[in-house]
């Protein structure tokens, strides 16, 4: 497979009180969940963050993104200058199963999304780099790139209710927590 996820903790963090990527729940970090959801699936990873962003300590490589913007398609965008297709997948995406990362690196297509409507988590092979670079200088939502794409959506039978959640404030957190627990 020539897939990577790239985990994207390139982001402030503002909501939720900074530092996004070391957020405990459940008393890991929360850039840990998709990390090793990339594991479970097979797929290798890449943090995609800013220089200054904070992280723990990682057993994956490191990108660094320009400082500016703060943008989620700039992660996209410095993961495709390096890598021939990627999993775009948020830090604060905790439970996306290794089944559908999986799922999403098979799909032969330049855009791939695991549901429609949803950005995130999302396949793109180098051939959208021009037209996300585009996007990007415009200042386009993720959204809108994809809808520009051929779109292949994945089957989601193995998604449990709740599990493309992101964790970005406070309240947020609770909820993940409670979700754990029922588990």
């Amino acid at each position: 497979m020539d897939v990577t996820v790239a985990v994207l903790a390139g982001g402030r963090g503002s909501r939720i009180g900074g530092d996004k990527a070391l957020v405990p729940l459940a008393g890991r970090p929360l850039i840990g969940y998709p990390l090793a959801a990339a594991r479970a699936a097979g797929l290798p990873a890449v943090v995609v963050a800013k220089g200054g962003t904070k992280l723990p300590p990682l057993d994956v490589p490191v990108l660094l993104e320009p400082d500016e913007p703060t943008h989620p398609l700039l992660g996209i965008v410095t993961a495709l200058d390096g890598l021939p297709a990627v999993i775009a997948l948020p830090c604060d995406m905790p439970f996306i199963p290794p089944t559908a990362l999986a799922a999403l690196a098979e799909i032969d297509a330049d855009v791939a999304i695991l549901r429609p409507g949803q950005p995130f988590p999302a396949m793109y092979r180098r051939a959208t780099l021009p037209r996300l670079r585009a996007a990007l200088a415009a200042g386009a939502s993720v959204r809108s790139t994809q809808g520009q794409s051929r779109l292949a959506p994945v089957a989601t039978a193995a998604m449990r209710p709740g599990a493309a959640r992101a964790v970005n404030t406070p309240e947020d957190l609770i909820a993940a927590e409670e979700w754990l627990s029922r588990r």
